[in-house]
């Protein structure tokens, strides 16, 4: 066979296998790596032997290194700040006190368990102090955890990594060139870090000014700006100090992500899309290398060394580096079970194999086969449990917090007021200058913007809200919102107030748009309802026995225009009711109820009194019985 169409076949094979492996696990919701491993080594020489990585020789490595870079700067471009300023210190110990930790616990476990010198000892707790974006931001997608937590994790995964590979690449200069100058480890390290993290931040900087500036560039090309940007500053760093362009790439992604560049969702888009062919290109490849015989040969003691490293080094590690936070006990057991390792180490450990062979030295292949055993029992056995262990520490978030509202009419402010009202943050979005005031004078966060796209939503925060409800006075417009919403952003409730039309119309594209409120008045009828104080504010609590009659009495009420049901309490979590909702019993029902009185004593009093409706304050609201929904409001002059 050709050697150009036979290399051309292991990249395709190669590409094949990896994304069949991420569509299974997407399907069955387990962590990709699991999939990518197993398809690697049922691949190659130890499976059917299709798949020979070694054929792309130095190509490999090329693939390794721009791949790795890659993958780094879309985890540095996701970081969210602001919640990484809530574990800074916990994140801070973990990125430089945790690996010490780490590295001295896995080096004696490794040496005095499997036998290793000490310096390859050393080698491989270097190997496998980071943990990796990779293996933790698809298992925090699928097991959602409180907020601090994910945070700690998703930042130590992305920051941890350089710092990681940089120590690795200490340690085998040290086994290189036989010197072992502390000064010269430490001088070494730092310095790495140093020029890293400069040439990223430079130049992180200038590609968010350009792109700024560069108006006129489509959307696509502001893509492979990015791209060339990231791969150029990365081989800049490798130029000047090697191995320092993983901390560049980190760095430059952390310093795009905080420049606000218009945009910027595509750019994650592009990213995270490239992100998810290289790692399962690399996984693939460096899986069919793998040898189950060499990491048989290590015996009983290898297994022992993962253990003492997640059963022991690992809980020493956070019970340290977290000891001064305000996580409480059940928050670091989780952080002391979920600690993958992912594709810097298996692809750093790939490399050193081959430098300690071709240098005529042992202990290459015995240090990537346990390298990629501590791989595959950290991934099966933290990745396929974390969600179980999540649920029994009870640190579950089922489900997000807080609303983004289009819209800043009466109707939207009351809504928003009992979100608030249940400790829940709100943004409101409006065109109208006049509304967004209103909503201000209220201390609501409101963004005033001339168009009503993807764009407002991103800046609104909608990618971490629980609820996002479109109730502009063009039902058109709300369903279209509604749509994007869900396709761009994913919350867990979309409602949209729109017309039967509308719905029936759009039903085939976005069957996760409900509508919201059950009204058969119009909005705009409520609206002015609320502006002439003619609205009473109340809710009912469904109970068994009886709760037919009680839901028989609500909708007699709204068929005749006179109560529509607005908010929901179910299993003590507030939401809008959707237009399909099936209540039940001990649902709490927050209701409006026309009432035409005060309205009417306004006319009668004329210029010479003031009638005023007493609404009950929406955090006291009084439980209405059905019975005396037509009990009179309390007037007062």
């Amino acid at each position: 066979m050709d050697a150009a169409l036979e290399l051309t076949l292991q990249i395709v094979i190669a590409v094949i296998a990896g994304i069949s492996a991420q569509v299974l696990a997407d399907y069955l919701k387990v962590p990709s790596i699991v999939f990518l491993l197993l398809f690697g080594i049922l691949l190659g020489s130890d499976g059917i032997d299709i798949l020979h990585p070694t054929l792309l020789g130095t190509g490999l490595n090329v693939i390794v290194a721009l791949s790795v870079a890659l993958i780094l700067f879309e985890g540095g471009l996701n970081l969210e700040l602001r919640d990484l300023g809530k574990v800074s210190g916990s994140l801070r110990n973990l990125v430089s006190f945790g690996v010490l930790i780490t590295l001295l616990g896995g080096g004696m476990a490794a040496h005095w368990l499997t036998e290793f010198p000490w310096t390859i000892a050393f080698l491989f707790a270097a190997l496998v102090v980071v943990t990796g974006p990779t293996v933790i931001s698809p298992l925090l997608k699928q097991v959602k955890v409180d907020r601090s937590v994910a945070a700690l994790l998703e930042g130590e995964g992305v920051l941890i990594d350089p710092v990681g590979a940089i120590l690795a690449v200490v340690v085998l200069d040290i086994i290189l060139n036989g010197d072992t100058d502390p000064m010269f480890v430490v001088s070494g390290l730092f310095l790495r870090l140093g020029i890293g993290g400069a040439i990223g931040a430079i130049g992180g900087w200038l590609l968010g000014f350009v792109l700024k500036r560069a108006t006129r560039m489509s959307d696509d090309l502001r893509n492979l700006v990015v791209l060339a940007g990231v791969w150029g500053l990365f081989s800049l760093a490798q130029l000047i100090r090697s191995e320092s362009g993983l901390m560049t790439t980190v760095v430059a992604g952390i310093m795009l992500g905080a420049s606000s560049l218009p945009e910027e969702r595509r750019l994650r888009r592009f990213k995270g899309q490239l992100t998810v062919l290289a790692v399962s290109v690399l996984f693939v490849l460096l899986a069919a290398e793998l040898s189950i015989a060499s990491i048989v040969a290590l015996g009983s003691g290898a297994l022992l060394t993962v253990a003492v490293l997640m059963f022991i080094v690992r809980p020493i590690n956070i019970w340290l580096c977290t000891w001064q936070s305000d996580f409480n006990w059940r928050q670091k057991l989780f952080l002391c079970w979920v600690a993958p390792r992912g594709i810097v180490s298996a692809s750093v450990a790939s490399l050193f194999a081959i430098l300690l062979t071709e240098r005529g030295i042992n202990g290459g292949d015995s240090i990537k086969a346990l390298v990629f055993l501590t791989i595959l029992s950290t991934v099966f056995l933290q990745g396929l449990t974390a969600g179980w262990v999540a649920r029994l520490l009870q640190i579950t978030s089922t489900q997000a917090t807080g609303a983004v509202i289009v819209g800043c009419s009466p109707l939207s402010l009351l809504i928003a007021r009992l979100f608030r009202d249940r400790g829940e943050s709100v943004v409101l979005i409006d065109t109208d200058p006049e509304a967004c005031e209103a909503a201000e004078r209220e201390n609501f966060k409101v963004f005033s913007s001339s168009a009503l796209d993807v764009e407002v939503l991103e800046q609104a925060g909608l990618s971490s809200a629980g609820t996002f409800l479109a109730m502009t006075h063009n039902g058109e417009v709300n369903f279209v919102l509604a749509q994007h919403a869900v396709e761009e952003f994913h919350p867990p409730r979309v409602l949209a107030v729109f017309s039967n039309d509308s719905q029936s119309a759009g039903q085939s594209n976005s069957s996760k748009v409900q509508q919201a409120f059950m009204a058969q008045m119009p909005l705009k009828t409520w609206n002015r309802h609320l502006d002439d104080k003619a609205i009473k504010l109340g809710e009912t609590t469904l109970r068994e026995p009886g709760m037919l009659f009680q839901q028989a009495h609500l909708k007699a009420l709204m068929r005749a225009e006179e109560l529509v049901p607005l908010m929901m309490e179910r299993d003590d979590r507030l939401q809008v009711i959707p237009v399909a909702e099936e209540w039940q019993a001990g649902d709490r029902i927050i209701y409006l109820l026309h009432d035409p009185r005060p309205r009417l004593l306004r006319q009668l009093a004329g210029g010479n009194h003031q009638a005023t409706l007493v609404i009950e304050k929406l955090t006291r609201v009084e439980e209405i019985p059905i019975a005396a929904l037509s009990v009179e409001a309390g007037v007062g002059e």
